[in-house]
């Protein structure tokens, strides 16, 4: 231990341990963070990095509980275009607004059940979702197709069955971003977003869902790195007093944990440290600091236990409160834990719930069912040119996942290909590399990127035989001889799509 914890009590060191979520890197646990957790550490984040196949998924986290049976163990596998377990090769999952936009609850309860119980196959207990947001500001950066829509009370309602579904095998439900990320046009990873609404709106539009998610049990909420000068001029929720704990404890009865959003996020690491901002999280009222996603070594657990040892000591973080959000963590892992008995104890294969059985495909048909299709040309007679036209992806999506329709198209359409085009494409270039196949222009959220919509309209202008596919959300009208909305940008959105193209 370094010298200053050297003279703290074991109960405290071992507490400031508890409360922090880490993160790692490789695809078996370092020596570190084993001695870690031997010391008290409760909780370990897990990442596309960290996963290359289900198997070594399973032996990681044996590893993991050979070291302690209770440990959590967190992911961020929101299904959809927000995938870990399938970083490589896209999610068999549709996301939120595909869900949202069919609107079967029981669905939605099936999917996130599957999820789950493949999660939980792997050793996965805990995951950090679903997205409660309402996506009211239709350019939202990093929000998007993760929202089950802009309508509260049907977000509300798909909240909780995704929450019954995970929670029906075992695995956490992390309802976020607390009090709701979705009227924001600031990316909370590279800067501080700030929603200017007052309290009223608030209450009718981004607290519905939170609302719902705590009433059907959600075990756990995720604060969102906002600004909301109509609860606090001050201090971003993550570090609110007045958010955390008047808010969502006092006036909303929450029992459950309370997780910060990564704490490496430029939001509060740019202005507040991840050692101060992690204290006043604390004392604010978080159980648990998530970091982990940008950094993740020893040198980031030693500063952050450190960190609250040291504010105990001075007085700034009150020793019972560390030790509340302590126990918070360990009765959590005590609900998993004994989840996984109890399953042990079940016939090996049983599944939890109609249409989650292995194999199935669940996914599939959900996304399916999502899609909207208009115009009046029909399907595809003869191999095609995909023009995929490819922006930016936020951080929380990562440009590690394959999108698009063009490979299961190829194989559902020998001889079609496919381009990758930025901003900078002109569609001369794409009318160049199709030639005389017919054209699938596939975009995401073409009406957030100006130069996406005017490629679009040249190229259109002289090929009215174009096909869209917008996987994103489906803001612009539509256009082309044929548009296919997919509301998410997931392998089994384009597997979907390709099918509809290929009259399959």
């Amino acid at each position: 231990m370094t010298t200053l914890v050297r003279g703290a009590s074991p109960t405290l060191v071992r507490d400031a341990l508890t409360v922090l979520q880490p993160g790692f890197t490789g695809t078996t646990p370092p020596d570190w963070l084993l001695r870690r957790i031997g010391e008290g550490l409760s909780s370990v984040g897990l990442f596309g990095r960290n996963i290359a196949s289900p198997d070594q998924l399973a032996a990681l986290t044996a590893r993991l509980r050979a070291e302690r049976d209770d440990v959590l163990v967190a992911i961020d596998e929101e299904g959809g275009d927000v995938t870990r377990l399938e970083v490589r090769s896209g999610s068999s999952f549709p996301g939120n607004l595909a869900l949202g936009t069919v609107d079967d609850t029981g669905l939605t309860r099936a999917v996130a059940a599957e999820l789950g119980r493949r999660l939980a196959a792997c050793g996965v207990d805990f995951n950090w979702a679903p997205s409660a947001d309402v996506n009211s500001d239709p350019a939202n950066p990093v929000i998007g197709v993760r929202s089950f829509g802009a309508d509260p009370h049907l977000a509300a309602r798909h909240t909780v069955a995704y929450i019954e579904g995970l929670q029906s095998v075992g695995v956490v439900a992390c309802t976020k971003h607390f009090p709701g990320h979705g009227d924001t046009n600031v990316d909370s990873h590279l800067a501080m977003p700030r929603i200017d609404v007052d309290l009223a709106t608030l209450h009718a539009r981004e607290l519905v869902p939170f609302r719902a998610a705590i009433a059907a049990g959600s075990k756990s909420v995720m604060s969102a790195h906002i600004l909301l000068p109509a609860l606090d001029p001050d201090r971003p929720a993550t570090l609110s007093p007045q958010i955390l704990t008047g808010l969502l404890r006092r006036e909303l009865g929450y029992e459950g944990l309370i997780v910060t959003d990564g704490m490496e996020m430029q939001a509060i690491a740019s202005t507040y440290g991840i050692e101060r901002g992690s204290v006043l999280a604390l004392a604010a009222g978080a159980d648990a600091i998530c970091v982990g996603g940008g950094l993740a070594d020893e040198e980031t657990v030693l500063r952050l236990r450190d960190a609250l040892v040291d504010a105990v000591r001075t007085g700034e973080l009150p020793e019972e409160r560390l030790a509340d959000a302590a126990a918070r963590v360990r009765a959590l892992a005590s609900w998993t834990q004994a989840h996984r008995a109890r399953g042990a104890e079940t016939e090996p294969g049983a599944a939890s719930e109609e249409g989650t059985a292995p194999g199935t495909d669940i996914g599939l048909v959900a996304a399916r069912r999502a899609l909207r299709v208009t115009g009046a040309g029909g399907p595809l007679s003869a191999p095609a040119h995909v023009a995929a036209f490819t922006p930016a992806t936020n951080i929380a999506v990562g440009d590690e996942t394959p999108w698009g329709v063009g490979p299961e198209l190829a194989r559902l359409m020998p001889g079609t290909t496919t381009g990758t085009y930025a901003a900078d494409t002109a569609a001369d270039r794409v009318l160049r590399d199709a030639g005389e196949r017919r054209i699938v222009a596939v975009v995401r959220d073409v009406h957030r990127h100006p130069w996406m919509a005017g490629a679009l309209d040249a190229l259109l202008a002289v090929r009215p035989d174009t096909v869209v596919v917008e996987m994103g959300v489906n803001q612009a009208p539509a256009r082309g001889a044929l548009h296919i909305a997919t509301h998410g940008a997931a392998r089994v959105c384009g597997t979907a799509a390709a099918e509809v193209l290929a009259g399959a």
